[in-house]
């Protein structure tokens, strides 16, 4: 059944003059962040008081708006979980590192991320409006002296305008919301100056925890670098809020297309249920589900950690059960930085020559007859294919399927399969294992006795 979202202010706030609550500047010069502090909102644990005391604790804040989104006597409250530290963060897991996605090791140049082809993440700042317990940049969020100089940008800019692959851009930090406007719309013109970027997204939970930053001067100022993109951060409807569904208004009539990212948590919304309502609440305020994410191996979020099971359990409830545009992505962010792998359930039971057997949502299982006429499509009459974008040392198993390469190799494969041996009679010739008409290799021409060069399958 709809229901209308609400708006809620603790009752420690209620004097608080409105002019003053809608200022986010007020919000965040009042944020949250001691035992004293939160005790005036909530009736604070042993646990939460443990960490909240505890020396080398990642950074804690939280705005008066959204601490007033918490039950105050639920000690298992959605929100509580998120941004309120409790002793479960002081302990050690098997695999947590300080950077479990090797983002500063993909790093051309300081806040710089360059993991996949044509797209880069670009920090910032260091600094958020409300601090996640479980933030994959913990190693740097919230560390006023971590944070980027101009000389940074400069770098970050320059390498930019010398990287013509580069299509897109992702603004993150840290929270590019919470930057000074000027330096914020400085970094924009910057960016839309350079010929071959396409796209700017921005990631953002500024929306959700404050809403009131997202003025009507701020959205007349995002709507000059289109096509600019804006993903928001909300894990649980009790999040959605008539401010965000408002400030999420301001932005689309803006033109700007809002897709959600959420993080699976446990205690959270690590329940089918919890996960249909939220993607229905946030079409509502037309928000796009964009991923769902395994929760990253980082320090203090091991509490939060579910089975990977758990997430697909989740896309089984939501495919078939609700839209199609409603349903996120599950992804797992690569330990190591192998960048986002997607996970789902098995719908494909079996295949022969000319069917598959497929399965749906119900346990319905149909076959799909697949044409025996079928003409592949031919690289060499299209254009696309001729001028396709290069993917240097990046085109992985796609690049298999284009016949750039037969197979893929592990690091070291040769030398150890060499087994310390050295050239000879039998091994000297290394056309013996290079593939006719696959990539772009010297093969050998078995009647003539005579080595061709194939390019993509042509013999030049």
């Amino acid at each position: 059944m709809k229901h209308e979202f609400p708006s809620k202010r603790a009752k420690f706030y209620q004097d608080v003059p409105n002019e003053k609550w809608n200022d986010w500047r007020w919000q965040l010069s009042h944020r949250l962040n001691t035992v004293g502090e939160l005790a005036n909102v909530l009736d604070l644990n042993e646990s939460e008081k443990e960490a909240l005391r505890a020396k080398h604790l990642f950074r804690v804040d939280i705005t008066p708006y959204f601490a007033s989104l918490i039950d105050p006597n639920d000690p298992h409250d959605p929100i509580r979980q998120q941004v309120v530290p409790t002793a479960h963060e002081l302990a050690p897991f098997t695999a947590m590192m300080e950077d479990s996605l090797a983002e500063d090791a993909h790093s051309p140049v300081p806040g710089l991320v360059h993991r996949y082809p044509d797209r880069v993440l670009m920090l910032v700042t260091t600094q958020c409006a409300t601090y996640c317990r479980y933030c994959t940049r913990s190693r740097i969020v919230g560390d006023p002296t971590a944070t980027f100089s101009r000389k940074d940008f400069d770098a970050q800019i320059e390498y930019l305008q010398r990287t013509p692959q580069v299509r897109d851009v992702l603004l993150s930090g840290g929270d590019p919301l919470v930057l000074a406007p000027k330096l914020l719309e400085e970094i924009l013109t910057r960016l839309r100056a350079i010929p071959h970027i396409e796209i700017i997204r921005i990631g953002s939970r500024v929306p959700v925890f404050m809403p009131m930053r997202v003025t009507q001067e701020l959205c007349d100022m995002l709507g000059k670098f289109h096509p600019l993109w804006l993903n928001i951060h909300v894990n649980h409807s009790n999040e959605i809020t008539k401010e965000l569904a408002e400030a999420c208004d301001r932005l689309t009539r803006a033109g700007i297309p809002l897709g959600n990212q959420s993080v699976l948590l446990a205690g959270v919304n690590d329940c089918p249920h919890v996960q249909r309502q939220l993607v229905h609440d946030l079409v509502r305020i037309r928000v796009r589900p964009y991923y769902l994410y395994q929760c990253d191996l980082v320090h203090g979020a091991g509490h939060f950690r579910t089975p990977v099971a758990k997430g697909i359990e989740i896309m089984e409830a939501l495919r078939g059960h609700t839209s199609g545009y409603s349903i996120p992505t599950y992804v797992v962010d690569a330990p190591g930085g192998g960048g986002k792998i997607p996970v789902m359930p098995q719908y494909q039971i079996s295949a022969s020559d000319h069917k598959v057997v497929l399965r749906n949502f119900e346990g319905f299982i149909t076959t799909y007859e697949e044409p025996l006429d079928y003409h592949p499509h031919d690289p060499k009459t299209c254009k696309f294919c001729q001028e396709k974008r290069a993917e240097p040392g990046q085109s992985g198993v796609f690049g298999l399927l284009e016949g750039e390469h037969l197979f893929i190799e592990p690091e070291g494969f040769e030398q150890t399969h060499k087994r310390g041996g050295g050239k000879h009679r039998l091994n000297a010739d290394e056309h013996k294992w290079q593939p006719f008409g696959i990539g772009t290799e010297t093969s050998p021409q078995y009647e003539m006795g005579e080595p061709i060069t194939v390019v993509n399958g042509e013999v030049i």
